[in-house]
């Protein structure tokens, strides 16, 4: 079966369904969807060879934050125009590196070294993910990943949302930024580590800077902003996608990995927040401005891709993994132990076996599947999307030539 992959994904024009994966930010939480990606391109690997990757299964993969850089990680190209990395080789990549990148204080002076550090700077400096970054992406741009990638961040200097994306490119060359520069952006949290500023220069040479943060500051969950970047090349009349109504949910596949959200029931009440000045706001019990703006914005996308394809009884094409129940310091973006990271791994592998959460649509409340758990789940994503690939190929202008033969 091996080799199956080596012909590139067809435009959806050739098959029935669109296909969008969306991982969340998070920080070092990326190992919990590193660990559901590792289990979802296995079964691929299953069904059509050990060579299958992410990315020949999907016309779009979107990411914030540690998202966004998973996203280049499964998406740019090594000089064979293969990904660079394979999905069982993204938390190898986090627990070899997170410790440097989030180096901890020690020592009995380490809280107090940590907070002289947030209230006068960025929490980290970023040096040593930049040179990272900058290593394995070297200088691919985002005009050459191997499927569509949508990667948001946000430009303090014009308070507008920069959406990364391979659909826009085409058409605005001024952001065919380098992989590497789209990665730091995007990752660029508020309080832990510095913004980025790079700039572009399209084939007129114009000039274009960018001043960005981390775009889970405008979407920590990017799914609807890869749906909307689709919707805009079908309205647009792109060849690629098939003549269908721009909100005919009903003809995509969504698989939308999350990265864990901290057990919230008590942690905040309106009595404690009611007593916080800016230092509250952003030390209490965590950092609670930025725990609101993530889950706010998260939960509102879940919320309305649940009703909408509820109402299309088409929920069966949406699958949403995500894990609200962590605790202590496996909810830290930043806390980057041998434990923790292990811990980590442990929470992923553990989510495969619960059961699919779904919108109860009469009261907003999700609630487990009684008759399938998540791993169920991607294994029947898997097969659903081994035969649209398969089904694309056969109607491709390649694939009809070879059944002549």
């Amino acid at each position: 079966m091996e080799g199956k992959t080596s012909v590139p994904l067809q435009p959806p024009s050739y098959g029935n369904l669109i296909t969008v994966l969306s991982i969340d930010g998070g920080g070092i939480r990326g190992i919990i969807p590193g660990t559901i990606l590792a289990f979802l391109e296995s079964e691929l690997q299953k069904l059509d060879g050990v060579d299958a990757r992410i990315a020949d299964y999907f016309d779009v993969i979107a990411g914030t934050s540690t998202g966004g850089l998973v996203t280049a990680m499964l998406a740019s190209p090594d000089d064979n125009n293969r990904p660079i990395f394979a999905a069982k080789d993204i938390n190898d990549f986090y627990l070899t590196h997170s410790p440097k990148i989030f180096q901890q204080e020690t020592g009995l002076l380490g809280p107090v070294t940590s907070l002289i550090k947030e209230l006068s700077g960025p929490r980290y400096d970023g040096k040593y993910l930049h040179e990272l970054v900058r290593e394995k992406l070297g200088t691919k741009k985002l005009h050459q990943t191997i499927t569509n990638v949508v990667i948001p961040s946000f430009d303090i200097k014009t308070l507008q949302p920069a959406i990364f994306s391979s659909f826009q490119v085409k058409k605005n060359p001024g952001i065919d930024a380098l992989m590497s520069d789209i990665c730091l952006s995007t990752s660029a949290a508020p309080t832990f580590l510095p913004a980025h500023y790079f700039q572009t220069k399209d084939p007129e040479g114009n000039v274009r800077e960018f001043n960005l943060i981390d775009g889970g500051v405008a979407a920590n969950n990017p799914t609807l902003v890869a749906i909307g970047e689709v919707t805009k090349e079908i309205v647009e009349g792109s060849s690629h996608f098939f003549p269908i109504n721009p909100m005919d949910y009903a003809r995509f596949l969504v698989i939308s990995l999350g990265t864990g959200t901290r057990k919230t029931e008590g942690i905040y009440t309106a009595h404690q927040a009611s007593k916080w000045g800016l230092l509250g706001w952003l030390t209490a019990e965590g950092t609670p401005i930025i725990d609101v703006f993530t889950h706010a914005a998260s939960d509102m996308v879940d919320f309305h891709l649940s009703v909408v394809f509820q109402a299309l009884q088409s929920e069966d094409n949406y699958l949403r993994i995500q894990d609200d129940m962590l605790t202590g310091s496996l909810s830290s973006v930043d806390f980057a132990t041998e434990s923790n990271l292990d811990n980590l791994v442990k929470t992923g592998e553990a989510l495969l076996k619960k059961p699919v959460m779904r919108m109860n649509m009469k009261t907003s409340v999700s609630q487990p599947s009684t008759h399938e758990t998540n791993e169920d789940a991607l294994k029947r994503f898997a097969k659903k999307l081994s035969e649209e690939r398969h089904l694309r190929h056969a109607r491709s202008p390649h694939g009809l030539k070879m059944a002549k033969q």
